[in-house]
């Protein structure tokens, strides 16, 4: 049987990517951000409106925000780089609650999916939450967002609860909740 350009042969004679996952620099927010906003633009065209997807963009991914939040201690901006390329990234802080990290943004572009890099983003951020003395993850995720709900189930998360929450400009959250021990 031959491979086509699309099977799951399509990379065996390719040699295999460095794969890396470190601190996101000032000098990576501008690219975190483009990246942010053409992941965000194709993946929830189907789950919420643009004008939500824009304003949540807006609200969660303004350089200036990123920015700020790289000089917190409580919070880290990670980038998953596959050879020089950031291929995505993580953010997540202390939630306040003892023993809990949030991970509040896991992305992985659309190329670079199925390939066990968002596995490795949650793994990374499950040993920076022991380092911190927490023993469990927890994360929001939109309740229509059936591929990462799946994802995050096949890494141990389980749902919680339900939540919707008001976030501005007339848009709300409509959220589970999901948790994983580490």
């Amino acid at each position: 049987m031959n491979a086509d350009k699309h099977g799951p042969d399509r990379d065996r004679n390719k040699a295999p990517e460095q794969v890396a996952i470190v601190s996101v620099a000032p000098a990576d927010v501008e690219r975190i951000a483009a990246l942010a906003g053409e992941i965000w633009r194709r993946h929830y065209a189907d789950i919420i409106s643009r004008a939500q997807i824009e304003y949540m963009l807006k609200q969660r991914y303004d350089p200036r925000l990123i920015r700020a939040e790289l000089k917190r201690q409580d919070l880290w901006w990670d980038k998953l780089l596959v050879g020089a390329e950031i291929a995505g990234f993580a953010s997540y802080f202390l939630s306040g609650q003892p023993g809990e990290m949030k991970l509040d943004k896991l992305y992985v572009h659309q190329n670079h999916q199925r390939r066990g890099y968002g596995g490795r983003l949650i793994a990374h951020v499950g040993e920076r939450a022991r380092e911190q003395g927490c023993a469990r993850l927890v994360l929001t995720v939109n309740r229509n967002n059936h591929h990462a709900i799946a994802a995050y189930r096949k890494h141990g998360f389980q749902v919680s609860a339900e939540r919707v929450k008001a976030i501005g400009g007339g848009f709300v959250m409509d959220d589970y909740v999901m948790v994983r021990d580490i």
